[in-house]
């Protein structure tokens, strides 16, 4: 491995030797209380985890990559590190069509995923909601959550949805028929006004009622008690502002932002060190998970991005290292890509990042599942 095996021998120790527990002493658990046994084993160890590493993860790392598509197993980040993602990356855009939103089979991501949990990866969804009140994208920033909920104009077409959403979680199960835990991060970047549920396009009350509505509805009618329940803001300045929307802690499970801009360059690495610094304490107090759920520079222009920022950033600090996770976006073209491929001039330096003590690869996982 080209990484010294310690690494992995001072995870064994974390998730052998250590209790669950936040500072206040009390064991933290999953949001749900009929969360699945393999469900609140994943919590726990990546709780345990984030004391001391950092997964990386990468966008649709199955499915594409530069000048390849759909081949077996095969990750751009392992061309270049001999290791896969720790973390894959998947979106539900698109629910009901054959493919999602970036031209996936939901089919292929069914399988993709079940390989994922069996080679000990996490997988990790976010959904890119069309907006059902116009028949828009997610962009189409039109008033679309008071129709989604009860009473609604396309409240039908909205639960339709969600038992498409519901089917496709249960179809990934284990080899024994039980059902897989992932982590599901639904209606994200809600401090920015892009997407339809949005700050300035809906309401924070609104906002919440449609994260708990949607959440106690795949809960309570449709069984899914696998799911890690993710609420992942935009970049923000204040608690304040990151808990204006917050949908409560029995709908919570990981408290995680999305931030490209603030990792864009090491000038601008201040702002994203605060943020996580207001969600170390934030999760520390409502025990949750933290992580960084999203980010990435297109095309990579620096070819020491990943260590002069991503590194100075995660590692800047007690609060900083406590990132259960990172996720670099898609390899989607020649013209935007996150993660590095063969013969990027990045690759010296992210192999340098990956071998810092801190990030894990895939193969360098314990059983996050037991």
């Amino acid at each position: 491995m080209f990484k010294r095996s310690l690494a992995f021998l001072g995870v064994l120790t974390l998730l052998h030797g250590s209790n669950p527990t936040k500072e206040t002493g009390s064991e933290s658990k999953l949001s749900d209380p009929q969360a699945s046994s393999m469900a609140s084993a994943l919590f726990s160890n990546l709780q345990l985890i984030s004391d001391a590493y950092v997964l990386v993860g990468h966008q649709d790392a199955l499915a594409y990559g530069m000048g390849w598509k759909g081949e077996a197993f095969r990750t751009d980040i392992n061309d270049v590190l001999g290791d896969h993602p720790a973390v894959f990356g998947w979106d539900l855009g698109h629910m009901g069509d054959a493919e999602n939103i970036d031209e996936v089979p939901f089919d292929h991501m069914i399988k993709w995923a079940i390989a994922v949990y069996e080679k000990g990866g996490v997988n990790t969804f976010s959904w890119h909601m069309r907006n059902y009140a116009i028949s828009g994208t997610s962009w189409d920033k039109d008033s679309c959550v008071e129709a989604c909920l009860p009473g609604g104009a396309v409240h039908e077409l909205y639960l339709e949805r969600l038992d498409q959403a519901a089917e496709f979680f249960s179809s990934l199960k284990t080899e024994s028929g039980e059902l897989i835990p992932v982590i599901f991060r639904p209606f994200h970047e809600m401090t920015g006004s892009w997407f339809w549920w949005g700050h300035g396009n809906c309401s924070a009350k609104q906002y919440k009622a449609l994260f708990q509505f949607t959440i106690d509805y795949l809960r309570n009618e449709k069984g899914m008690h696998q799911l890690i329940i993710a609420y992942s803001s935009d970049r923000f300045q204040t608690a304040e502002q990151y808990m204006d929307f917050y949908p409560g802690d029995d709908y919570v499970d990981v408290m995680a932002f999305d931030d490209y801009h603030g990792l864009a360059s090491k000038e601008r690495t201040p702002g994203t060190i605060h943020m996580l610094e207001v969600l170390d304490s934030l999760s520390t107090q409502h025990q949750k998970i933290m992580a960084l759920s999203e980010t990435g520079l297109e095309t990579i222009p620096n070819e020491k991005w990943f260590t002069d920022v991503v590194l100075h950033t995660l590692n800047a600090n007690e609060s900083t290292r406590k990132a259960a996770w990172i996720l670099f976006w898609r390899n989607g073209r020649p013209d935007h890509f996150y993660a590095p491929h063969p013969g990027h001039p990045s690759v010296p330096d992210f192999i340098e990042f990956m071998n810092h003590d801190m990030m894990l690869s895939l193969s360098e996982l314990p059983d996050l599942y037991n």
